[in-house]
């Protein structure tokens, strides 16, 4: 069986499975799809882990075997995804991966943004670690895509309240999986997430928090914004797409002139109105990352196949939706999606609940927010002593279809990001 490699600066694709059974699918689209973007079968974050019953191992493996069942003979990377602590490094380490996606976000002040200036002159004091605010303030910085970027004392100060303590974290765990995949004799890269905020990442920021990273010796292959606009999980981007377009070039610029190192988008799945945008900003240096739209697919497989399933899954989400909501950036309510009693037919159920492809505009992702409630219980019901079981059963008897949903599901985000390349 391959093992996973390092990408570098190649466009990139990943596609996490939180069952287990979606690789060939997965393969099946980047097969049909063709061109040059790479795959990253093997993607699993520790809260998907937890949350699934799921380990590093596990998820390296069914990948690995997925890919060579599907006659996949090309590279695949493998993300070890939202990584936190140094026992999340060893784990994930130790089972191959080697794409390290640092996630900060327990440091970060959310408040920041809402601060004065004199508050922030007040809490420059507190941050112990974080002694750099003098070497950027008063900077003038010409971006490659002819952006001036100026670092004023307010922007400079709240950059350091607002991700000082997440950078210094982000170093300590970067130094500690360089040395963790030094001893194991392994290649690794490393991506860093400040994406977990209200508000979007600026540009002084994203420049001060790179800057810093590289100037410490991360080896950074890929960073991840908090971007304009709403990237709510399940559903197509919500906001003005050339506002979009702009940021992201400046984003890009930043990444052009400090590294070079790719833009990443997170919560990427459905997102296709964007796509062509991020694909062109960046000149073909992104990596997009999705998830729970693999499971989402594999409930249309539940639809096809088993309606009582279906309906009892779909009541059941709604029960949980409330209490497993906490954790995503979601804006679905109960209200606004039937429960599923006998009175609503089965199609009915899946457009409010998963949409249907060829009800969608040619371009666009879903839009539909019921897919929201299905997507925030995935743990729930995978966990479920009866449910959980039942879809993989479910999947296991179809596997046909599920490959064959899952290969039209990404084509259509593989072709638009190409779109724009």
């Amino acid at each position: 069986m391959s093992k996973a490699v390092t990408l570098g600066l190649k466009p990139s694709f990943g596609f996490g499975d939180r069952i287990g059974l979606a690789t060939p699918g997965h393969v099946a689209a980047m097969q049909a799809a063709g061109g040059e973007i790479e795959a990253i079968y093997p993607q699993q974050s520790i809260r998907e882990m937890t949350r699934t019953r799921r380990n590093p191992e596990g998820v390296m493996a069914d990948a690995l075997r997925g890919m060579e069942e599907a006659g996949w003979d090309r590279e695949t990377g493998a993300d070890a995804d939202h990584l936190k602590e140094p026992s999340d490094v060893d784990i994930t380490a130790a089972a191959g991966f080697t794409f390290f996606t640092i996630d900060p976000s327990d440091h970060v002040d959310e408040q920041a943004d809402g601060y004065t200036l004199e508050e922030l002159k007040t809490m420059k004091s507190n941050l112990g670690g974080v002694n750099w605010i003098d070497e950027y303030e008063g900077q003038e910085i010409d971006l490659p895509n002819g952006t001036q970027l100026t670092i004023d004392e307010e922007a400079c100060l709240r950059a350091a309240v607002k991700y000082g303590l997440a950078v210094n974290n982000a170093v300590e765990l970067s130094n500690y999986i360089a040395k963790v995949c030094t001893d194991l004799g392994q290649d690794f890269e490393i991506e860093l997430s400040v994406d977990e905020t209200e508000q979007p990442t600026t540009l002084a920021e994203h420049y001060i928090v790179a800057h810093r990273c590289l100037d410490q010796g991360m080896k950074l292959v890929s960073l991840a914004p908090r971007f304009l606009g709403d990237f709510e999980k399940g559903v197509d981007f919500k906001g003005d797409l050339e506002a979009l377009e702009a940021s992201l070039h400046d984003h890009a610029a930043i990444a052009e002139l400090l590294g070079p190192y790719k833009i990443s988008l997170h919560s990427g799945s459905d997102k296709l109105s964007m796509y062509p945008a991020l694909a062109r900003a960046t000149k073909g240096r992104f990596h997009v990352k999705t998830a729970g739209t693999s499971y989402l697919e594999a409930l249309r497989v539940v639809v096809r196949h088993d309606e009582a399933l279906f309906r009892t899954i779909v009541n059941f989400a709604r029960d949980r939706y409330d209490t497993d909501k906490a954790t995503y950036h979601v804006s679905a309510t109960l209200d606004s999606t039937p429960p599923a009693d006998d009175s609503v037919s089965l199609e009915e159920l899946e457009r409010e609940y998963l949409e249907i492809w060829d009800e969608v505009p040619v371009g666009k992702g879903f839009t539909k927010e019921g897919r929201q409630i299905l997507h925030c219980t995935f743990g729930s019901v995978l966990t479920h002593p009866e449910y959980g079981p039942a879809v993989r059963q479910v999947l296991e008897d179809h596997l046909d279809t599920y490959t064959e949903i899952l290969k039209v599901h990404f084509v259509k985000h593989l072709e638009a990001l190409r779109a724009g390349m």
